[in-house]
């Protein structure tokens, strides 16, 4: 019964503080310095060429990602346990409960392969509010200057729209119910001095768009350096003139 009421209220703990999603703060740029209009292009064409760039990376990142493996199965944005948890994974498994602690890694990347089908729409939504003075700086910038910008000024509202979904994937995958027992057997040990509560919804919705960016990076890069990439006569028109 005493075990009972403990696991209760470690659960309760995790929910409750699931409930507060906590967004990293970014500094936006203001500004943004004058550049010369590539010659042969118009304001509009360069605007409109970048939108359909981002908006084909921002599909295909999605895309790539909303399928059995799309983050657990690549090495670079694998979703792994929160930083804070480390020791706690540590000494879990020296328990015996690695099986336990693979499982839940996995799930929690379930949660992101899932949500994922919803980044393609919001993102398409956010480009549209591009200016043409973006639009002329990201073009004669980085080759992932495009990604920065959408990073830059849509994380936030991009974190409000998808953390719902990825709370709702991880009810669909009972992530909170695989965290409970690895907690509870975590902060039962007796040499355990701080007690572990981490706020799993926004550590894997911070980690699932980390990895949603990192795709839509490739993307970029891809369209800048092969004209193949390019899917439409606008695009070609547009990404030919870069330097």
């Amino acid at each position: 019964m005493k075990a009972s009421v403990l696991g209760l209220c470690s659960l309760c703990a995790v929910l409750s503080c699931t409930a507060q999603i906590k967004k990293p703060k970014l500094n936006i740029p203001k500004n943004i310095p004058n550049v010369t209009v590539p010659a042969g292009l118009s304001e509009s064409e360069i605007a409109e060429g970048l939108k359909e760039a981002l908006s084909q990376g921002a599909q295909k990142a999605g895309k790539a990602l909303n399928q059995t493996d799309g983050y657990n199965g690549n090495a670079l944005l694998r979703i792994l346990m929160p930083p804070e948890v480390k020791n706690m994974e540590s000494r879990l498994r020296t328990i015996g409960m690695g099986k336990q602690v693979d499982e839940f890694i996995v799930l929690m990347n379930r949660a992101a392969e899932d949500a994922a089908k919803e980044a393609a729409p919001i993102f398409v939504q956010s480009i549209k509010q591009m200016t043409l003075q973006d639009a002329k700086s990201i073009l004669v910038g980085a080759d992932t200057s495009a990604t920065a910008y959408l990073r830059k000024s849509t994380y936030s509202s991009l974190f409000d729209a998808f953390s719902p979904h990825i709370k709702t994937a991880m009810d669909k995958h009972a992530v909170a119910a695989k965290w409970t027992p690895l907690a509870n057997a975590y902060n039962s040990l007796p040499t355990t001095r701080t007690k572990v509560n981490t706020d799993l919804p926004s550590y894997i919705t911070n980690r699932a768009l980390s990895g949603l960016f990192v795709k839509v990076a490739e993307e970029e890069k891809n369209i800048r350096a092969n004209p193949a990439a390019r899917t439409t006569e606008l695009m070609r028109k547009v990404f030919a003139q870069q330097k």
